[in-house]
C-alpha cells in the first residue's frame, strides 16, 4: 500500500469512530452511472460540498455530487465537533490585511455563517445534538493580555455581546484543569455531532433534488467546448461548471489548489462513559473547550457523558499505529484525574490548512470554483462557504469576491519542499507551546 493510500485514499465504510457508532441521520444517495450530465458537478461530500449542492438544488439547479467514499467520511465526519464564531485570524490581522471595511465584512460573513448553522439545523430538523457554549483557555499567562484585548475589541468595536473574558479563578471553576491562566467564554459557540450534521445537510440537499453519489472516485478534470469533463473510475460526468470541495482529500486532482492547501492529520479519542456527575465535574457548564497551543488541545463532554478529546498532529500520509496511545498523553496532561479511564474510540482524520489559516475560496479557472483550507474551523465556515459558492454560480458574487481578497499565498518550496517546510514550522510552534 502506498503512503498516499494510508490516510486519504477512498474506503468503503466510515472509520471506527464514536460518530459512526452513534449516527442517527440517514441520507439517501443514488447509484452512479457514467455518461451523465449536470449543470454543476460538485466533487467532495463534506460540509462545503453538501451545502453547495443544497443551495444550488434549492434554486432549481441540476447538481450532481461525487464523493470518493461515504458522505461525511473525511474531516467533516471526524473532527471534534466544536462550533467557533469568527475566522481563524482575528480582526486585528484582517484589518491590517484588508482594511477596516473589508475586515468588518469578514466578521459579518462569520456571523452570518453562524446563523446559517442554526438555520440548517432548525429548517431541516438535523439531529446533531447542537449545544451552546465555547471556552477558549490560555495555557500561558503571557497570552492573557492579548485575549483580553480581543474580547474588548469584539464587544466594543464590533458590537458582539456574546463574548466575555474569564479570569483565572472563574475559568478554574468551569474547567477542572489547573493549567490555565485566563480565557474567554462565547455563548454563540458550542458543539455538535460532526457526522450527523454532515448527513443532515446531505438529506436536506437530496430533498431538493440534488443527486448525491458515494463511492465515486474522481480521477481527472478537463475542459470541453460546453464546460467540463469529470472523469471517474466508473464513468464520466459532463458539467457546465465544477465545484471542488475536497479540502485535504484532493489527491493530486488540482495542483493549482494544492499549492495553497495542504493536508495534515489530527487525532481524537473518546473515553468510556464517565457518568453524569464525573463528566460534569470536568466542564461544569457543558461548553466545548480549546486551548491556546498552536497544536491545539480541544475537548467536550458528549451527550452520553464521555469526554471527547482531540490532541496531537502529524504531517505525513500515515496515522500512528496506536492512535489511542498517541492522544492519551495529551488528555492526561489536561485531566490527570482520568488516568483510570480507557478510550472506547480513537481515530485520525485529515484536515487542510493554508499558510495564513484562512480558507482558499477562488475561481481557479472559468467555471471551476474551489472552497477548501478551512484550517480547523470548518464546522461553521465550510457550509456557509458552500452557500457562497452556490450564490456565486447563480450570479451573486459579493461574498465570494470578498473571500477572494483574503491573502492566501502558496506554500513556499513547491511540491517537493512544501511538506518539509511545513513540518519544520509546525515543530517550531510545537516547541514554543512547551516554553
Amino acid at each position: 500500500m502506498s503512503r498516499l493510500a494510508d490516510a486519504i485514499a477512498p474506503q468503503p465504510e466510515y472509520v471506527d469512530s464514536y460518530y459512526a457508532a452513534t449516527r442517527r441521520e440517514q441520507c439517501p444517495t443514488l447509484p452512479f452511472e457514467g455518461g451523465t450530465r449536470a449543470d454543476v458537478c460538485v466533487i467532495g461530500g463534506g460540509y462545503a460540498g453538501l451545502s453547495t449542492a443544497l443551495h444550488l438544488a434549492r434554486r432549481g439547479v441540476d447538481v450532481a455530487l461525487l464523493e470518493q467514499s461515504r458522505l461525511g467520511w473525511g474531516a467533516s465526519g471526524r473532527h471534534g465537533g466544536q462550533v467557533h464564531v469568527g475566522m481563524r485570524r482575528d480582526p486585528v490581522w484582517l484589518e491590517a490585511q484588508l482594511g477596516e471595511a473589508d475586515a468588518r465584512r469578514c466578521w459579518e460573513f462569520a456571523l452570518a455563517a453562524r446563523e446559517h448553522l442554526d438555520w440548517l439545523v432548525t429548517s431541516y430538523g438535523i439531529q446533531c445534538d447542537l449545544r451552546p457554549g465555547y471556552v477558549h483557555a490560555d495555557h500561558r499567562a503571557r497570552y492573557c493580555a492579548e485575549t483580553r484585548e480581543h474580547v474588548a475589541r469584539l464587544r466594543e468595536r464590533y458590537g458582539y455581546p456574546h463574548i466575555r473574558y474569564l479570569e483565572r479563578d472563574e475559568l478554574a471553576s468551569i474547567v477542572a484543569c489547573d493549567g490555565y491562566h485566563g480565557g474567554y467564554y462565547d455563548a454563540r459557540g458550542g458543539h455538535l455531532h460532526a457526522l450527523n450534521y454532515a448527513l443532515g445537510i446531505g438529506r436536506a440537499a437530496a430533498s431538493h433534488g440534488a443527486r448525491l453519489h458515494e463511492q465515486v472516485e474522481v480521477t481527472g478534470l478537463s475542459r470541453t467546448a460546453g464546460g467540463w469533463r469529470v472523469a471517474t473510475r466508473r464513468g464520466e460526468v459532463a458539467a457546465q461548471r465544477v465545484v471542488l470541495a475536497c479540502n485535504g482529500y484532493l489527491r493530486r486532482l488540482a495542483p493549482s489548489v494544492e499549492r495553497h492547501v495542504m493536508p495534515i492529520n489530527n487525532f481524537v479519542g473518546v473515553t468510556a462513559p464517565l457518568g453524569a456527575e464525573r463528566a460534569r465535574a470536568l466542564i461544569r457548564n457543558g461548553a466545548a473547550v480549546s486551548d491556546s497551543r498552536f497544536v491545539v488541545n480541544y475537548y467536550r463532554v458528549t451527550p452520553d457523558d464521555r469526554l471527547l478529546f482531540g490532541g496531537g498532529e502529524n504531517y505525513s500520509y500515515r496515522f500512528p499505529a496506536d492512535i489511542a496511545a498517541f492522544v492519551r498523553p495529551h488528555m492526561l496532561a489536561t485531566f490527570p484525574q482520568l488516568a483510570d479511564v480507557p478510550f472506547d474510540y480513537a481515530w485520525g482524520g485529515t484536515l487542510a490548512i493554508t499558510p495564513t489559516r484562512m480558507p482558499w475560496i477562488r475561481e481557479v479557472e472559468p467555471g471551476l470554483l474551489n472552497a477548501s483550507g478551512f484550517s480547523g474551523l470548518g464546522v461553521v465556515i465550510a457550509p456557509f462557504a458552500g452557500k457562497t459558492l452556490a450564490d456565486a454560480l447563480c450570479g451573486e458574487r459579493d461574498a465570494f469576491e470578498l473571500l477572494g481578497r483574503v491573502p492566501v499565498p502558496a506554500f513556499p518550496g513547491g511540491p517537493a519542499l512544501r511538506g518539509p517546510t511545513l513540518v519544520a514550522a509546525m515543530l517550531f510552534y510545537a516547541l514554543r507551546d512547551r516554553l
